[in-house]
């Protein structure tokens, strides 16, 4: 059956998360639950109480114009029994009472095929670049941006919403909260990071300029010399691969961004040549 997720599932969740592999940690499943705390699922098999957490799936609302859906995870004894796709359709279902315009997700090659039987559409590549956070000379301190910080955060959902097409500002604060030493903002850019399991993540970083990304990424690397950090970022925007390859990184693994086509409305026209890294494959 397919049950709401609370705060003491995420240790369940999080064994779903390791057997394939993710970087996601406690707190990214506690960001999820805060952003949108009824848009949480799991599939418990068998009989309760209890069931064995066999899967998992979340969305999350940006008004009424995008919900994204994000950990689709299945344990590898329960897949091929149509577990996925139960909870993508209570997803899509949860999304159309919203009167959600459009939904979309970052799809793996393994999880297209689903999908596209679902109305999804591939919409452009995105990538994940791995890589060591370079010794730079960026000044970390002087990029820093803290908690409270109204008039910075205004700022970046403003340049966020240019870039993406729709208002994420409850990300971008949950975000910003959660992991305020890795958050960096600049006149035309802003950049966050966070903990994974695997890696630090980066992301999300929107700028007007290539030169404006490199700043802000020197003075996060300036903090974290010698880390290994995960980079998601559409390769449509060659100014972000050259600059990812100019640091160092290197291409891990190639997704799909696909999304359901709106109805009426949605989004606005995103900038894609502001993007230079996404939130991360379960925030968009």
């Amino acid at each position: 059956m397919i049950r709401r997720m609370t705060q003491g599932d995420i240790p369940a969740a999080m064994r779903l998360k390791e057997t394939a592999g993710w970087n996601q940690t406690e707190q990214d499943w506690r960001n999820l639950l805060a952003i949108e705390p009824e848009g949480c699922w799991l599939y418990e098999a068998g009989q309760p109480p209890p069931g064995t957490v066999a899967g998992s799936t979340t969305i999350v609302c940006y008004g009424r114009a995008l919900a994204w859906i994000g950990m689709v995870l299945v344990l590898p004894e329960f897949r091929r029994q149509g577990i996925a796709r139960q909870l993508m359709e209570h997803a899509l279902r949860f999304a159309e009472d919203r009167g959600v315009q459009r939904v979309a997700l970052d799809a793996t090659a393994a999880g297209q095929p689903l999908y596209r039987r679902l109305g999804f559409e591939d919409e452009t590549p995105i990538e994940r670049w791995e890589g060591i956070a370079p010794a730079t000379s960026g000044n970390a301190d002087g990029e820093g941006l803290r908690p409270g910080a109204g008039t910075h955060l205004e700022q970046m959902a403003n340049l966020d919403r240019l870039a993406c097409g729709v208002d994420r500002r409850i990300l971008i604060e949950r975000l910003v909260n959660t992991a305020p030493e890795d958050c960096w903002f600049s006149r035309g850019g802003y950049l966050l990071a966070r903990p994974g399991s695997n890696a630090r993540f980066l992301g999300p970083c929107v700028a007007e300029e290539p030169e404006a990304a490199r700043r802000l990424l020197r003075a996060l690397f300036a903090r974290y010399p010698g880390h290994p950090f995960y980079w998601d970022l559409l390769p449509e925007n060659r100014a972000a691969v050259e600059l990812a390859v100019d640091l160092g990184f290197q291409r891990a693994r190639s997704l799909t961004r696909m999304s359901r086509p709106a109805v009426s409305g949605g989004a606005a026209r995103p900038r894609s040549s502001w993007q230079f890294a996404t939130a991360g494959f379960e925030y968009g």
